[in-house]
This record gives structure tokens, C-alpha cells and sequence, in this order.
């Protein structure tokens, strides 16, 4: 399954999903026509595919993208636009151009060179204009694209509650289950964009998702009972709770990010030099 998703407010706007015979990048391609214009989408890098990339700017007006520049990659600098930012070339693969009829033998992007952390990265894209979208306000973007991690965690945790598999067991009642667990989520989302409209200088991702998806499932249970005429009053209560989930300042990391060690499956016995209690 591959998923979009507007950044600020955490609603999926477009969904594609397939067998395990279908890539990422296959599934990505049926998001072309489902992006709308002046738009900027932030892909991880396993999308990274010249074809693919120049089949989204080519889509329709002012469809940018921005991906990590892939290890490897070959690019010839055509010019420099400002520190750590060049306009280059890239080649095409024979590949690439039968897969991808419109795409030609060079495919030009621009490469921006940023410094985080002490960890040097190269993001590629298709923003060529360095007047219209400064070069180290578009590389800080790129940071937000996280965001859609958070989102999958959402729906994971806190909606299916962990659990490893859907339910279904068959094709279509696993498509029929995954379409239904997208809508719940977008429905929720969408009540928090709600909510976020009666709070002063807040995003909807600055709402806490479990809060908010409790209220909404105690808001339906209320739905039952109530007449049709009492409905939209019940709903713009429901609208106007949203200082009940505001989510503190994200607080910055405190400490690297390593991988946890994995534990041991049967107990060690002590060495010689320590002390058991």
C-alpha cells in the first residue's frame, strides 16, 4: 500500500494498494493522476526513479517533488545556483525510456546540498527556479516528511491497536477492510481540522489523534440517539472541543538515535568480576 498525505492537517488524499506482486514504484504511478497542481510531494528515497519522477512534474502545472539523491547516482552540474545548490544532469536508462515513453535521454533537477546534524545529504528536485524557492528553505521542507510516518503509526497503534494482521482473510475482504480503515482515519482527520479552526495559531497536527478518535467514537454512539434536527448542533460541539486535545510543543530529541539492543533470549551466567545480589 502507498499512501499520500498533506503534511499540516495528516489527511491521506490519495491511496493505491496491490498484490505483493506490484512494487512501491507501480503503486506510486497511480498517484500521478490523483495529485493536484502547485503542489510539492516529499518521497522517501525508495521511490527514487528517474521515469517516475519526470512523469509526476509532467502530470499537470507546477507539480513539484523532492527525493533524496540516490547513492551512486551519476549527474554532470550545469550551473551553480548559490552553496550547495546546482542544477544538474541526469542520464537515462534504455529501461527507463521503454517503460516511460515520454522520457527523454537527460532528465535535469536540481541538487541541493544540506549539512544536518553533522551528516551531509543531497536532495534532488524538480523546484529549478532559485529566485521563486530558496534553496535552504526548500531543503528544511524535506525534514517534514516524517510527518507521514507519524500518520502511519496512527492508524497502526491507535486504530487497529497494534494488532499484526487485518482481519480478513480474503482479497477483496482485505481491500474492502484496508479502503475502511482509511476512511475511519480521514474521517477523524477531517474532524480535526474542524477543531483546529476554533483554536488560534494551532495546525491539526497539533492535536492529539487519540483524543480526538475517542471523541469522535463517543460522538457516534450520541448520534444514535439524537434526532435528525439536533444533529448539526451536536457537531459543531463537537467542533468547538478542540482545546480538550491540544498536544504540548514537540520537544527536541534529547538523545541520538541508535538501535536498541537486542535482547538475550535465555539469561547469561554473571562473569567472574561482578557481584550478584
Amino acid at each position: 500500500m502507498v499512501c499520500q498525505m498533506e503534511l499540516t492537517s495528516h489527511l491521506l488524499t490519495a491511496a493505491a494498494f496491490g498484490t505483493m506482486k506490484n512494487s512501491e514504484n507501480e503503486l506510486a504511478e497511480q498517484l500521478i493522476e490523483q495529485t493536484g497542481d502547485n503542489t510539492l510531494t516529499l518521497m522517501d528515497k525508495g521511490y527514487y526513479s528517474l521515469g517516475l519522477l519526470n512523469g509526476w512534474s509532467l502530470a499537470g502545472e507546477h507539480r513539484h517533488w523532492m527525493i533524496p539523491l540516490r547513492k551512486g547516482a551519476q549527474y554532470e552540474e550545469l550551473r551553480k545556483l548559490g552553496k550547495g545548490d546546482h542544477l544538474v544532469k541526469l542520464k537515462t536508462s534504455p529501461q527507463a525510456r521503454k517503460k516511460w515513453p515520454g522520457l527523454g535521454n537527460e532528465v535535469t533537477a536540481r541538487l541541493l546540498t544540506v549539512t544536518r546534524k553533522g551528516k551531509v545529504c543531497h536532495l534532488l528536485t524538480s523546484m529549478t527556479d532559485a529566485m521563486r524557492f530558496p534553496g535552504g528553505e526548500m531543503a528544511d521542507l524535506y525534514s517534514h516528511r516524517w510527518e507521514i510516518e507519524l500518520g502511519y503509526r496512527e492508524i497502526k497503534q491507535t486504530m487497529q491497536l497494534s494488532r499484526l494482521t487485518l482481519r480478513s482473510k480474503k482479497p477483496e475482504l482485505v481491500e474492502q477492510e484496508l479502503w475502511g480503515v482509511l476512511l475511519a482515519y480521514n474521517l477523524v482527520r477531517y474532524q480535526m481540522i474542524k477543531m483546529a479552526e476554533h483554536l488560534k495559531g494551532y495546525w491539526p497536527n497539533q492535536l492529539s489523534f487519540s483524543e480526538s478518535c475517542g471523541m469522535v467514537m463517543r460522538m457516534l454512539m450520541t448520534l444514535q440517539g439524537a434526532s435528525p434536527g439536533r444533529i448539526p448542533e451536536l457537531m459543531r460541539d463537537l467542533a468547538s472541543m478542540g482545546q480538550l486535545v491540544k498536544l504540548p510543543t514537540r520537544r527536541g530529541r534529547a538523545f541520538p538515535r541508535v538501535v536498541k539492543e537486542r535482547p538475550w533470549k535465555y539469561p547469561t551466567a554473571p562473569k567472574k568480576s561482578q557481584s550478584v545480589a
